[in-house]
Formats: C-alpha cells, sequence, structure tokens
C-alpha cells in the first residue's frame, strides 16, 4: 500500500504474472523484426510481401529452434518511425503473421512502432498474448513531441474484447528524451498505478543499447510484485548480469548475423545465448 492508503497494484486482479503467461522464470522474448513493409521508404517491391513472409518465417524457426520462451512480432525496418502508423504497415503485419500462425510455438506478442492503438487492434486480429509499446508519458524525440496514451489504448483494449490481453509499459522511451523530472522507478510505479501497466520495460537510449542496471535496479525495488524486464540491448556478455535484477529481458539485436539489428537471426547466436540463460536461471 502507498501513503494514504491506495493500492499501488492497481488492476493487480486481473494481471497474471508474467512467468505463469510465459511458462517460465525470467523470460527471453525474442524479436522477430519484419522486413520493411509496403508504404515506407525501405520497401523491397520486387521482394514482396512473401519475401516479407519468408525471412520472418526463417527468424522465427531459428529462435524456436535455440529454445527462446516467446517471440514478439515488430516493425523495426519501418523507418522513419511514425507515432500514428498508416494502416498498411498493421495490416501487413497482421497478414505476415497470420501466414506464419500455424508455425508459431511458442507465446507471441506484436508491437507497432510507436502507435498503442494499433498495436493493440493487431494484438486482437491475431491472438496475440502480449503486446508492448509506449503507452505512457511525454517526450521530446526523433518524431516530434510525442505523448502516451494509455487511457486510450486501455479502453480500446476492453472494446475489441481482449481484457486478457498483457501489456508491458516501455517507460524510457528509445530515439527520445522524458519530459518531465522524474526517475525511471518513479515513472514506471506511476505507471501501474494511474495506468494499470502489466508489466514495465527499461530500456536505454535506442535498440541495441543497454538500460543501464541502476535503472533496472531501481526500477525492481519501486515494484517488486510487478514484472520488470530489460528492453534494449540485452546482450551474451551482460544478460547474466542483467537477469540478476530483471524479471526477464527483451533481446534482438544480439541474435542476429555479427550482432547487426538488420541481418538475419543467426541460429549459432540465438543458441549460444539461450545456453547462457539457461544456466543463470
Amino acid at each position: 500500500m502507498a501513503e494514504g492508503g491506495h493500492d499501488t497494484t492497481v488492476g493487480a486482479s486481473r494481471r497474471r504474472g508474467l512467468a505463469d503467461l510465459l511458462g517460465v522464470a525470467k523470460p527471453v522474448i525474442a524479436m522477430v523484426h519484419i522486413g520493411a513493409l509496403p508504404g515506407t521508404p525501405g520497401y523491397d517491391a520486387i521482394l514482396g510481401i512473401d519475401g516479407i513472409v519468408e525471412a520472418a518465417r526463417q527468424d522465427l524457426i531459428a529462435l524456436q529452434a535455440a529454445g527462446v520462451d516467446a517471440v514478439m512480432f515488430g516493425n523495426e525496418n519501418d523507418r522513419p518511425y511514425q507515432l500514428e502508423v498508416d494502416v498498411a504497415s498493421t495490416a501487413s503485419m497482421a497478414y505476415v503473421i497470420g501466414r506464419l500462425r500455424g508455425e508459431i510455438q511458442v507465446p507471441f506478442g506484436v508491437d507497432v512502432l510507436w502507435d498503442p492503438h494499433s498495436t493493440v487492434g493487431l494484438a486482437a486480429a491475431t491472438g496475440a498474448v502480449f503486446a508492448r509499446e509506449i503507452f505512457t508519458g511525454v517526450y521530446g524525440s526523433d518524431m516530434g513531441l510525442w505523448q502516451g496514451s494509455a487511457a486510450k489504448a486501455l479502453r480500446y483494449r476492453r472494446q475489441v474484447g481482449r481484457d486478457d490481453l498483457f501489456l508491458l509499459f516501455n517507460v524510457t522511451a528509445e530515439f527520445a528524451s522524458p519530459l518531465d523530472h522524474r526517475t525511471v522507478a518513479e515513472r514506471a510505479k506511476s505507471a501501474v498505478f494511474s495506468s494499470l501497466a502489466d508489466a514495465i520495460l527499461v530500456s536505454g537510449p535506442m535498440t541495441g543499447q543497454a538500460a543501464p542496471l541502476d535503472h533496472l535496479e531501481s526500477t525492481k525495488s519501486a515494484l517488486p510484485d510487478v514484472p520488470v524486464l530489460a528492453n534494449t540491448g540485452v546482450r551474451h556478455e551482460n544478460v547474466a548480469s542483467i537477469l540478476e535484477f530483471a524479471d526477464g529481458c527483451v533481446v534482438g539485436t544480439s541474435l542476429k548475423v555479427d550482432g547487426d539489428t538488420w541481418n538475419p537471426v543467426d541460429p549459432d547466436r540465438a543458441a549460444r545465448f539461450m545456453d547462457i540463460v539457461r544456466e543463470v536461471r
């Protein structure tokens, strides 16, 4: 209970623990980075949507063979990023996931960068069990002024009949700086209390860069009963120290060929990463 008798875990009755949701303590959620989609500058019209499906399939196969606990489909390649995503991106992501649905053997989530409304809609369309986004806060960013919309996203989750959808709140937006002076731990605690966050993600300044360990430690200390995960920059050499504080992690870049975000998944790197995780767990 917080000062004044307020329950800091409002919404706890509808939250399941992350370990229950994904079937393991300290889960690894691995990214399936879908190729640049129709309507974006990087889209390869010669490769086409079927080529995007096949590339995502190969990454999915490699990640599942390595033993990851869950996968998350994201449109990381849709640069420059948007705060309100074109409908073609969301529709194309739904098509790709639909084509792969019968091959997905682990729990899966989605993230339409950087649009909470589209992310929830995509989750509803595909049957995703979790979703990640920037749902709270105000940031100065590469995309301009960035304002979270948890109230709209959670109401939309209700409208589409997905109260069971587990929402991962990233409270340290990448490619951006917060326009308030609270600590990461304070923002995370507030997101749970005021915006009903199911879990908290702590990120570094951009994709592939690690969150400071003291941010993870302080956030977990502030929220002992809420899952707190590392969201960026988790690598073979630091995953053991990260999982001392974090309840799990999201990993993408480290599992790619040569550790490059834009390359396909390297099956050997992914397998070695999961070997380290299993030793830690």
